[in-house]
């Protein structure tokens, strides 16, 4: 597909996300564009030309969608990129990505905090099913970095801020790392979103975004996102992951995502705000055994994080408390206007422990093996949510 056109490149990110993909309905003259649900579109007269494996037009759902188009202009547009490519859900986009680059005997830098999926697919499924040479990485770690890469590294993949520890990684010295080496570097941005970070700025090749997420906002939609201005590779994935694997996302939640995206920077800039106030009162909390937030002068990344993100730190704080796994729970059934429930960055905040015995503690840095939460701040007063937090704290005896 050709590059993504943006008509308003030249203005700020808020009217980018009200107006990019936008146009009137074309039948009705309504101001919004509607939702197609067809799966399948008139084909031309003559079939000479058509490609079945092809997304440039319109034939069968699978292949794409004018609700998916529309959002991917859109996404693109947010992270100031030449294309996107909008698929079911962000670990469906992490795979699609890994999927289509790498092949067997080639060798993947994975970070040793990242999000259970990519755990997952690098610990055991690309190097058990396919060969894939996986090895684990702190990322946070420069030296262990280019200790660790070779001439055979195919791809060097990073979350930062991670999930769930929030450490934060040098996007440009990794993109540096890399390339002097012939890799490629793919960044998930979700804990950051592009409201506060734009990796492909920092020398990213390829950024992905869980949309469920920030971008989405509401819960109630599933999504993934995968970023570039490499717009041959970006068609490779098109082809191999979206039409011929099939991990093409539906119109509705396309539709509903899109809608959630209008509003996306003032929620952010929200979240934001709320997230540093309520980091602050947490590290003086007592019982409160750590705060790992990037707006926190105490945070190891913050000086990182404050150029990177251009000051903006996100809507995940994780912390812990001085208490076992039961009384942790506990604490986050206690919540009245805190949600307990997994997932993050929807309108209402989002609570969930890390237990002790997961299996993947140990490589967590110490202080986050005990008491462990990761706390999505949402919409509502940061004093409601601080009043939640300490009432919570105090049914547990803390």
């Amino acid at each position: 597909m050709a590059k993504k056109k943006n008509p308003y490149k030249e203005y700020g990110i808020s009217t980018q996300a009200i107006h990019t993909g936008t146009d009137y309905d074309e039948g009705t003259g309504a101001v919004r564009r509607p939702l197609h649900m067809a799966n399948s579109y008139k084909l031309p007269d003559d079939l000479s030309q058509v490609n079945y494996s092809s997304t440039d037009l319109l034939m069968y759902s699978r292949n794409g969608n004018p609700n998916q188009h529309w959002l991917e202009e859109k996404i693109a547009a947010l992270h100031d990129a030449d294309d996107a490519i909008v698929l079911a859900s962000g670990v469906a986009a992490l795979h699609a990505l890994f999927w289509t680059l790498l092949k067997t005997g080639d060798k993947v830098l994975y970070p040793k905090v990242s999000y259970m999926a990519v755990y997952r697919m690098f610990h055991e499924l690309f190097n058990e099913k396919f060969g894939v040479e996986t090895v684990m990485v702190d990322m946070t770690d420069l030296e262990a970095v280019k200790k660790a890469i070779t001439p055979g590294t195919r791809l060097i993949h990073v979350e930062t801020p991670d999930n769930p520890t929030n450490g934060v990684t040098d996007i440009a010295a990794i993109a540096k790392i890399a390339h002097e080496n012939g890799a490629i570097l793919s960044v998930d941005n979700t804990f950051a979103s592009p409201y506060n970070q734009k990796p492909l700025e920092l020398g990213a090749d390829f950024v992905v975004e869980a949309l469920t997420k920030f971008i989405n906002g509401h819960g109630d939609a599933q999504g993934g996102a995968i970023i570039s201005n490499d717009l041959e590779t970006m068609d490779r994935i098109r082809y191999e992951a979206q039409v011929n694997v099939g991990s093409v996302i539906s119109p509705f939640n396309a539709w509903q995502i899109f809608r959630g995206s209008v509003t996306f920077p003032l929620r952010m800039q929200r979240i934001n705000e709320s997230s540093q106030q309520i980091a602050e009162w947490l590290e003086q909390r007592e019982n409160i055994t750590f705060v790992s937030y990037p707006g926190l002068k105490s945070n190891a990344g913050h000086e990182l994080a404050k150029k990177q993100m251009k000051k903006r730190y996100g809507g995940v704080i994780s912390f812990g408390v001085d208490a076992d796994d039961k009384a942790v729970e506990k604490f986050c059934a206690a919540l009245k206007v805190v949600t307990f429930a997994v997932s993050l960055g929807h309108d209402e905040s989002l609570i969930f422990p890390q237990p002790s015995y997961d299996e993947r503690i140990n490589l967590y840095p110490e202080k986050f093996r005990k008491g462990f939460i990761r706390f999505s701040v949402g919409l509502e007063e940061p004093e409601d949510i601080i009043a939640d937090l300490d009432q919570a704290l105090h049914k547990i005896g803390l």
